[in-house]
């Protein structure tokens, strides 16, 4: 196909550094149209995709233009959205917002005052042969029924085929091969044909991938290293550990080796351990106490019981009782199971205790400080790691700015490998609509004649080359 001729076109709503925009791309498509509020994120997108997510130029406080943009002042109904142009594909890892559950309305009108509305009302407008969306998976559960009903309803009154049980899909799910990454991400995604005349409508639509998926044989919890992934090349200062920290490790680390020869390498209590409760293992839980943290309490007071002696002088040697240990290091979530040391799993240093678990696979990344430690590493992961377990080739280029936001960008970022599958399985299932017209054909063509990752086809991509 001439390079002038992209395979569709595509924009990319709430873009953050890019990823959707790496699948898309990777799979042929042309970006028309890019927004993103954040400016840091903005300013990465631009420099490795050449193209700034501001939507319409926007004029700053000293008469600048700035290189970022809010869509609810660049894509609103009203306006006429004369910067959106006409795209085959809408993408969006939209933000949601509770909607109003005032009467019994639903579809665009309940949508108006919400991001999803500025979504809503583009599509309505410009009817893109696919829509692409990406949100937590929270979305789909009970506290947002409501939300999730009004998304599908818009959706189905703008003639499009979507299925109403939601598609939960996680990259670790994919074996590598596939464009999979060892971090446990699930996130739910919403994807729609335009469908206007109903035309062979199957009943129920079904979601184009759970989490329960089984991809060629992938065992996630057995063939997933995290060897694969790390690269010590990339580390920075900042990934290191300060004294404090190897303190609460290094005196952890002591317990469970205890604890393991002492309970004859049976694996340590799934319940959290609170080291503060021990010292009140005698006195009676208090009235009114919720029920959960009650059975915490009860079984924790039972296993200091059982090894008050060995945990005196734990605790008196570390001084775990000390300022040294603040009260969220006095505690510990071990879900590693079998592993017979702290510093051999991946750890979290949470509210809530240090949290440990098996070095296979990573928790997901969160746009806050909790990035994972690994063990064996001595180390947090790199900014550069992380970006690989979001599926972003080691060309993508973050510029001069602070460890911290790309971290941020990461964890707020969508996972481009699971992108990749999601919309591959989408155009799979809806083949017999996307055929019927010549913006379906090309798009049909261009996803099922790509191999079955895009971490090739993004390596040649590289912009940053001589």
């Amino acid at each position: 196909m001439n390079a002038a001729e992209p395979s569709f076109r595509f924009i990319d709503l709430f873009a953050g550094v890019g990823g959707f925009h790496a699948a898309l791309k990777a799979y042929g498509g042309e970006c028309v149209y890019a927004v993103e509020i954040d400016k840091a994120a903005a300013a990465v997108y631009e420099r490795n995709w050449g193209h700034a997510p501001n939507g319409a130029a926007q004029t700053g406080p000293k008469g600048e233009t700035q290189s970022w943009g809010d869509i609810s002042e660049d894509a609103d109904k009203d306006k006429g959205l004369m910067n959106v142009p006409a795209h085959d594909v809408l993408a969006a890892g939209f933000p949601c917002q509770p909607f109003s559950k005032s009467g019994a309305q639903r579809g665009m009108d309940e949508t108006r005052g919400t991001l999803f509305f500025n979504i809503a009302s583009i599509v309505e407008k410009h009817h893109p042969t696919v829509v692409l969306l990406e949100n937590v998976r929270n979305l789909a559960g009970p506290r947002h029924m409501h939300e999730w009903q009004v998304i599908i309803e818009t959706l189905k009154e703008e003639g499009y085929r979507v299925s109403e049980t939601p598609a939960i899909f996680s990259p670790h799910l994919l074996p590598p091969e596939r464009g999979g990454r060892p971090q446990v991400r699930e996130r739910v995604f919403i994807t729609a044909t335009y469908n206007p005349d109903g035309v062979d409508l199957p009943f129920p639509v079904h979601p184009v991938a759970t989490n329960g998926d089984t991809i060629d044989g992938w065992e996630p919890k057995e063939e997933w290293h995290l060897e694969d992934l790390l690269d010590d090349t990339h580390n920075i200062p900042g990934c290191n550990l300060t004294d404090a920290e190897r303190l609460w490790i290094d005196a952890w680390d002591e317990f469970v080796q205890i604890m393991w020869e002492r309970r004859e390498g049976r694996r340590l209590p799934g319940f959290p351990l609170w080291a503060d409760s021990w010292r009140d293992y005698r006195k009676p839980v208090p009235a009114g106490t919720p029920n959960w943290k009650q059975s915490h309490l009860e079984k924790n007071h039972a296993f200091y019981a059982a090894h008050k002696e060995v945990l005196d002088g734990w605790a008196k040697k570390w001084g775990v009782f000390t300022d040294a240990f603040p009260a969220s290091r006095r505690k510990l979530e071990w879900q590693a199971q079998d592993t017979p040391r702290l510093w051999d799993t991946v750890m979290h240093f949470r509210p809530s205790g240090i949290r440990a678990k098996k070095p296979n696979y990573l928790p997901a990344l969160v746009a806050i400080t909790q990035t994972s430690i690994v063990g064996p590493r001595g180390r947090r992961l790199s900014p550069r790691e992380t970006a690989r377990l979001q599926g972003l080739p080691d060309w993508y280029d973050f510029g001069d700015q602070k460890p911290s936001a790309t971290y941020k960008q990461m964890g707020n970022g969508v996972n481009v490998g699971a992108v990749w599958h999601v919309l591959r399985e989408h155009v799979k299932r809806d083949e017999d609509v996307l055929k019927r017209t010549p913006e379906g054909q090309k798009l049909l063509g261009a996803v099922l004649s790509a191999p079955p990752s895009p971490d090739e086809r993004l390596e040649a991509m590289n912009p940053h080359a001589e």
